[in-house]
């Protein structure tokens, strides 16, 4: 069993974009010398803190731990507005660059691991496939396509698809908070993540490359976990994106509440993360160790 450690402040890391944008993300480091370093997106209106526990939990296990603060979000110096949007275009080729840069500025020399949570996990591999010789492995947590085929609700979820963009436009971003799904989001975002829930295909609106060819060609360790009662992340869902991944050496875990000890949800391990940080430290310890060689 994994011997529980102090908790380790987190590193408050600046991350200055190029269009003025600004944020900072959060480092968690282990006591002792990192075997390699996980960049971690949230989930959809989710700040990088609410994911402090999980970092401390991969830091304990020899995973150093930067949490990406998504624009819009946190300690973001941009908020959505009629005055303000921007879309997958902007997440992809100016947030997660700088991001990373930033962490591995303060982690060189370190096999470089990407993962996320949700729609988090959507833009790794996306990103992945978009920049496959940066990362050794990709790891996902309760991910997988939003394509409203792929789950059981699926019509009511094809409705909400299709109103999400109107709604956006009308206010000037999907007020979120008051709907209670995610946060108050930019218009081009839902409208990149809505049109990837009705099409079951990733594009980005003004984005020239080709992302479903980039998710085709990844050659990755690909370490996903899945809990087991998550309605927002089921199997089908999972099973979808994968198969757009056909080259990925995948892994696959499925936690229950007995293995949590929270309800086995979308979002209740992140309070409790010991079980999901187990199996990704499991699963992509071999990706680290290959890289690092």
């Amino acid at each position: 069993m994994q011997e529980a450690v102090a908790d380790t402040p987190a590193i408050v890391v600046p991350v200055a974009i190029a269009d003025g944008a600004r944020s900072e993300l959060l480092l968690v480091l282990p006591v002792q010398a990192p075997s390699s370093l996980l960049y971690w997106l949230p989930a959809m209106g989710v700040g990088a803190r609410h994911y402090l526990p999980l970092a401390q939990a991969l830091a304990d296990r020899g995973i150093a731990v930067a949490l990406h603060e998504w624009r819009g979000i946190g300690s973001s110096n941009r908020r959505a507005g009629r005055r303000c949007d921007w879309g997958y275009r902007e997440l992809l080729r100016q947030d997660l660059p700088a991001g990373v840069a930033a962490a591995r500025e303060r982690c060189p020399n370190l096999p470089c691991l990407l993962g996320g949570h949700s729609l988090g996990g959507q833009l790794a591999s996306l990103y992945a496939g978009l920049h496959p010789q940066a990362f050794a492995g990709l790891a996902l947590v309760a991910s997988g396509s939003p394509y409203w085929r792929r789950f059981r609700r699926g019509a009511w979820i094809g409705l909400a698809y299709a109103l999400a963009p109107v709604l956006a436009g009308l206010v000037g971003h999907l007020p979120g908070r008051r709907l209670g799904f995610g946060g108050n989001e930019a218009r081009g975002v839902i409208a990149d993540w809505a049109r990837s829930g009705r099409t079951g295909r990733y594009a980005a609106a003004g984005l020239p490359e080709d992302l479903e060819a980039a998710l085709a060609r990844l050659r990755l360790p690909l370490q996903a976990v899945r809990l087991r009662d998550d309605w927002l992340g089921p199997q089908a869902s999972l099973d979808w994106l994968l198969a757009k991944m056909p080259l990925v050496s995948a892994k696959r875990a499925v936690l229950d509440p007995d293995d949590l000890g929270v309800p086995a949800d979308h979002f209740a391990w992140m309070k409790q993360p010991a079980a999901v940080a187990a199996a990704l430290a499991d699963g992509l310890a071999a990706a680290g160790r290959r890289a690092g060689s």
